[in-house]
C-alpha cells in the first residue's frame, strides 16, 4: 500500500501513472530481499542533492552485489522527465530502486546481470515546521557490516528499524535513540541525530553502523560555513540526557526538533530552527 497520492512509476524505459506492479513473485527481490533504494524530495521546485541520491543508490546496488544499469546521470534526467507532471508547489518523495531478478546457481547468491531499476515519485507533503518527535531507548541495535549490509541502503535492514519504531510507540514516543554495537549512539530509527551543547554541535562520528546521510552532510557543512563548531564524536546515551537541544536530519523530514528523550525534555533551540534556515536557503538557491 502506499504512504502517499498522485503516483508515477518509471518501469521498463517509460513513465505510468499510478502504482504499478512492478515485482514478480519469483523475483530474487521479492523472495529474498535483494532491494536497495534510496530517497530525494521535490519542494518548492528544487530537488536538493538530486545526483548524490542517485550516486548513492547505485553504490547501494553494488554493496548489495546488484549490476546498477542506470547511471547517475541518467537517472537525474528521468526524474526530471517524471517531475514534470507536477505541479511545482506540490511536494514529492523520489524513490529510485534497483532489487535483483534471478538468482544464481545457488538462488541466494543475485545473478549478475540481472537487475531490475524503477523509480516512483510519491506526493507526501513536508513535515510543518513546528513539527516535532520524542525519543526513547530500545533494545534493539544498528548491525554491523559483519552481519549486515549496512553499507547499503537496503529494504531488508528496515524490519529492525520497524521494532525500533514500534517499541518505541508503544510507550509513547515517536521514534527511538539506537545503540551501535558497542553501546554507543548510532542514529535514530529512520533519521541521523544531533544534539548541542554549550552553543556547540555533536553528531555520532560515521562507524560503519549507520549511512551518514547526505542531509546530515548538507547540515554540517551549512553550519560550518556559518561559523558554527560541528564535531563528529562518539557520543553516549548520557551526553544526550545532558544536552541542550537535539535534532534529527533525513531526507523525509530535513530536519526535526527533538522535544524529548526518556524522561527528558528540551526546547526546540536555536541551532535547530538556525539549520532549518539555513538548509531552505541553501536548497532554494539550486535550481531543478
Amino acid at each position: 500500500m502506499a504512504s502517499g497520492e498522485n503516483i508515477k512509476t518509471y518501469f521498463n524505459g517509460s513513465w505510468h501513472d499510478g502504482d504499478k506492479f512492478i515485482l514478480r513473485a519469483a523475483d530474487h527481490g521479492a523472495w529474498l530481499g535483494s532491494s536497495v533504494f534510496d530517497g530525494a524530495r521535490f519542494f518548492e521546485g528544487v530537488t536538493p542533492d538530486l545526483l548524490l541520491h542517485c550516486e548513492r543508490v547505485n553504490n547501494s546496488a553494488r554493496a548489495m552485489m546488484l549490476d546498477p544499469v542506470v547511471s547517475p546521470e541518467e537517472m537525474v534526467g528521468i526524474i526530471k522527465e517524471g517531475l514534470g507532471s507536477f505541479d511545482k508547489s506540490s511536494s514529492v518523495y523520489i524513490r529510485p530502486m534497483y532489487w535483483a531478478l534471478d538468482g544464481s546457481e545457488s538462488l541466494v547468491l543475485p545473478k549478475e546481470n540481472s537487475t531490475a531499476f524503477s523509480i516512483c515519485l510519491e506526493q507526501i507533503p513536508m513535515a510543518a515546521a513546528t513539527a516535532s518527535a520524542t525519543l526513547s531507548r530500545t533494545k534493539f541495535r544498528r548491525p554491523v557490516l559483519e552481519d549486515n549490509v549496512v553499507n547499503a541502503k537496503a529494504g531488508c535492514l528496515y524490519p529492525n528499524n520497524a521494532r525500533m519504531l514500534a517499541e518505541a510507540r508503544s510507550k509513547g514516543f515517536t521514534n527511538a535513540l539506537v545503540a551501535d554495537a558497542a553501546g554507543n549512539v548510532a542514529e535514530t530509527a529512520t533519521a541521523n541525530i544531533f544534539m548541542v551543547k554549550d552553543g556547540e554541535v555533536f553528531t555520532p562520528i560515521p562507524n560503519g553502523t549507520f549511512l551518514a546521510g547526505i542531509t546530515r552532510a548538507r547540515h554540517i557543512q551549512n553550519l560550518r560555513e556559518y561559523g558554527k563548531k560541528v564535531s563528529e564524536t562518539v557520543l553516549t546515551f548520557r551526553d544526550f540526557e545532558e544536552a541542550d537541544e537535539v535534532f534529527m536530519t533525513g531526507n523525509m523530514t530535513k530536519i526535526m526538533p527533538v522535544t524529548a528523550f526518556e524522561d527528558k525534555n528540551y526546547q526546540v533551540g536555536s541551532i535547530a530552527k538556525l539549520a532549518r534556515e539555513l538548509y531552505w536557503d541553501w536548497s532554494r538557491s539550486q535550481t531543478l
